[in-house]
């Protein structure tokens, strides 16, 4: 019985840190993409500053 529960355990542990993981990863993935948004719209916004100087 005990072997059966600590199998059990150590199965939910991987799934869990498997979850982690995958949560880490699409945090980190919304993250960059909200960067380069952030990014685009600094860019976008000196070529217009420069445009209007000349």
């Amino acid at each position: 019985m005990y072997m059966i529960d600590q199998g059990l355990v150590r199965s939910r542990q991987a799934e869990r840190l498997a979850e982690a993981d995958q949560a880490s990863r699409a945090r980190r993935v919304a993250s960059a993409r909200r960067w380069a948004r952030r990014a685009e719209q600094a860019s976008q916004r000196a070529a217009r500053a420069s445009s209007a100087v000349w």
